[in-house]
C-alpha cells in the first residue's frame, strides 16, 4: 500500500504543477484565443486529472469531481490543426488546394421607409463627432448601407424592426483563385458575385424567415 500511495501522491503533485503551469499560459495570453502554449497545458492538466482520479479509484475506491477523459495529444493536435509535437512555427503538410467561396445574399421589405430612415440616422449620428453634422440619410439604399456599416458590415446588423427579412440564399463553392477586387469597378454588384465556369458548388442553404403574422399561424398550427 505504502508504494501505491507514494504513486497517488506523485500524482496529485502532478496534478498540482499542471494547474499552475495552464493558469501561467493562460495569463501569458492574455486572452488570445486558440493560442498553442494554452492548449498544450490543458491537454496536461486534462490527462493529469484523469490519471490521479483513476489511481484515488484503484487505491481507496473514491473518485474525484472532475469528470475528464484522457485525451492522446498527437490525435488531439491533429484533430486541431497542429503540428504532431505541437510546436511552434510548423506549417501544415496537407494544404488544400482550393478556395473556399462562401456567397450569401439575403432580401428584405421595407414596411415603412420614415421609421428605416430614422434608424440609419439615428445609427449614422453614434459614428460622428458630437460637433459634425451627421447629415440627413436620403435613400432606402443608403439607410440599409448606414446599419451595415454601423454593425461592421455584418447581416446581423439588419436585424431590426425597420426591415422584414425575406428570403435568402447562402451558397459554398470551391473556387481556384480567391477574390481580387482590383479587377472590378466599384459600381460593379455583380462581377464579384458571379461564379467562373471553373468554380466547384458545395452547397447552398435556403433561408425561409417566418414573419410575425406567419409565426403565429404556425404556432396556431402546431397547437391545433
Amino acid at each position: 500500500m505504502t508504494d501505491q500511495n507514494d504513486e497517488l501522491d506523485a500524482a496529485l503533485e502532478q496534478v498540482i504543477e499542471a494547474a499552475r503551469a495552464h493558469l501561467a499560459a493562460v495569463r501569458a495570453a492574455e486572452g488570445r484565443i486558440d493560442d498553442d502554449d494554452v492548449w498544450q497545458a490543458y491537454v496536461k492538466l486534462n490527462n493529469a486529472s484523469y490519471a490521479y482520479d483513476e489511481r484515488l479509484l484503484d487505491a481507496y475506491g473514491e473518485v474525484t469531481p472532475w469528470d475528464v477523459e484522457s485525451i492522446d495529444p498527437d490525435e488531439a493536435d491533429q484533430r486541431f490543426g497542429l503540428g504532431v509535437d505541437g510546436g511552434e512555427g510548423e506549417e501544415s503538410t496537407d494544404p488544400y488546394p482550393q478556395v473556399i467561396s462562401v456567397r450569401q445574399r439575403r432580401d428584405y421589405r421595407v414596411p415603412s421607409v420614415s421609421a428605416l430612415l430614422r434608424a440609419a440616422e439615428a445609427a449614422r449620428r453614434t459614428s460622428v463627432p458630437e460637433d459634425e453634422d451627421p447629415g440627413a440619410v436620403e435613400s432606402v439604399g443608403e439607410a440599409v448601407l448606414e446599419l451595415l456599416q454601423a454593425g461592421d458590415g455584418s447581416l446581423s446588423s439588419l436585424d431590426v424592426p425597420e426591415l422584414e427579412p425575406l428570403d435568402g440564399l447562402l451558397t459554398v463553392s470551391e473556387i481556384a483563385e480567391p477574390l481580387d477586387l482590383d479587377q472590378y469597378e466599384d459600381s460593379d454588384g455583380a462581377g464579384p458575385f458571379t461564379p467562373n465556369e471553373s468554380d466547384l458548388l458545395v452547397g447552398r442553404l435556403d433561408e425561409h424567415p417566418f414573419l410575425p403574422d406567419e409565426e403565429e399561424d404556425h404556432a396556431g398550427h402546431n397547437h391545433g
